[in-house]
């Protein structure tokens, strides 16, 4: 007897059906768009961030610079568990949707939100009481070490609903609306951009106000992550305890090896600070500022591999490896593109930004060395994260988890190390490209092997079904 199909969750009203829209049209418009809407919403996300620590500047206070950049390093950890788990959610979604399997795509979405705020609640608590600890082992010490405990008290325990708005955002990447994945980040960060000026100036609250109009935007991001996947596209559900049964173990099969791979751009910024910091506190700060104006210009390339995610994962699940291969190729068209144009605007915008954030002594000569050298590494840098995602929806996230971590685990702190001993603090910085460059070339020719491997694969096989076909 044949079974019938469990029926499919009423759609909202007067929207389609959720359906595969990447499997066809051109793949570099897909891309295009994608990292478009991404990289908007992404950029003005890490703008604000900027401002905040530009608001911060303003106070004309070292100590308070460099202590934000503690604390970003602590929470760009913490975070980068939830971005390694969106990364698993969006794969498996856009892998059932390109396969034809709506309500398959629907358990998976709940499920990878249940396990997401499950896990940030049990790290912001860890992360609240340990956060002296974590930033001793980063080496902040004395006042340094004192404002960095004080953001982390605020912030940390807002790493739930954060972790909602990052899933929620990438899993409308995973059914192709890019506007409303975009609008997520943006009216969250608009807010901020508001409430910065007038909280940490205004109101003198500090590292406090940008503490707190950061919990405010997270909330806000949330929010309406939430209430367009449910309202939009119907893709979450009450949850259920045998769905989650059944998509733990392919969910965490992808989230571990993309946690690890998450996190290592992190601790490779740990790595960095651990040889930075006997240069001084004004090398501690140029570097804060660095790295946030890092993913601020080079937020089209970390948007870049968010879009990819949702394009190859519904291609590849609807076996459409040529249309995969000419994804990855037209990603890393467009990143050596990007990475160019922003390079230049980079070297020009250098010495603007060491008056905006009056840098001095070795500060000034960290950022030039970032803006003139470092940021030229995203050519690499920047394959590093697309083939990243390629990796993670082809089935070999372990694989992207090693060339993550062969940058930053194995190759950032030695180089970083020998390059100080030479050119000191911009010495250090360099090394951080350098290990950047290694680990990218790497990684881009792991991916390109890996597709052309699954090419030959689904050629043979529909060689071997040809005789049975007959």
């Amino acid at each position: 007897m044949k079974q019938s199909s469990p029926s499919p969750l009423p759609q909202p009203p007067n929207n389609p059906p959720i359906e595969a829209k990447f499997v066809t049209g051109s793949t570099m418009r897909h891309v295009i768009v994608m990292t478009a809407s991404g990289s908007i919403g992404l950029s003005f996300m890490f703008l604000v961030d900027f401002l905040a620590l530009f608001w911060v500047g303003q106070l004309d206070d070292t100590i308070l610079l460099a202590g934000m950049g503690y604390a970003a390093m602590v929470t760009f950890l913490m975070i980068s568990v939830a971005l390694g788990m969106m990364i698993a959610g969006v794969v498996l979604v856009a892998r059932n949707l390109g396969a034809g399997e709506p309500e398959r795509a629907r358990d998976l979405a709940t499920s990878a939100l249940v396990f997401t705020i499950f896990i940030q609640s049990i790290l912001s608590v860890l992360g609240v009481v340990f956060r002296r600890d974590l930033l001793m082992l980063a080496g902040a010490e004395g006042q340094v070490l004192e404002i960095a405990a004080h953001v982390l008290s605020i912030t940390l325990l807002s790493l739930p609903v954060i972790a909602i708005g990052i899933n929620c955002s990438g899993l409308l990447r995973a059914v192709g609306d890019a506007w409303r994945s975009m609008l997520v980040t943006l009216i969250a960060g608009m807010i901020v951009l508001v409430l910065d000026p007038i909280l940490i100036l205004w109101a003198g609250w500090g590292v406090t106000g940008a503490a707190a109009s950061l919990v405010i935007s997270r909330v806000i991001m949330a929010v309406l992550g939430l209430y367009w996947l449910t309202r939009h596209h119907g893709l979450l559900k009450p949850p259920s305890v045998s769905a989650m049964r059944r998509a733990a173990r392919p969910y965490f099969a992808i989230a571990l090896p993309g946690i690890a791979t998450q996190v290592s751009p992190p601790a490779g910024q740990w790595m960095l600070t651990l040889a930075m910091a006997p240069f001084g506190p004004e090398a501690i700060a140029a570097m804060a500022v660095a790295m946030r104006l890092m993913m601020l210009v080079f937020g089209g390339i970390y948007g870049l591999s968010g879009a990819i995610g949702g394009i190859i994962g519904q291609n590849f699940g609807a076996g459409r490896l040529d249309r995969v291969r000419r994804t990855y190729l037209d990603s890393l068209i467009f990143c050596a593109v990007y990475t160019l144009v922003a390079w230049g605007v980079l070297i020009a915008l250098t010495e603007p930004l060491v008056g905006a954030f009056n840098l001095t002594g070795e500060g000034v000569a960290v950022m030039r060395a970032f803006t003139y050298w470092v940021s030229l590494s995203f050519l690499l840098n920047g394959v590093l994260f697309v083939a990243g995602a390629a990796l993670n929806n082809l089935g070999k996230p372990s694989w992207a988890m090693w060339t993550a971590w062969l940058r930053d685990g194995v190759l950032v702190y030695p180089l970083a190390l020998f390059m100080g001993s030479i050119w000191a603090g911009p010495g250090a910085m360099i090394g951080y490209g350098l290990a950047a460059v290694v680990a990218g070339a790497v990684a881009g020719i792991a991916t390109w092997r890996r597709i052309n491997h699954l090419q030959y694969q689904g050629q043979r096989e529909n060689l071997d079904a040809r005789p049975a076909a007959q």
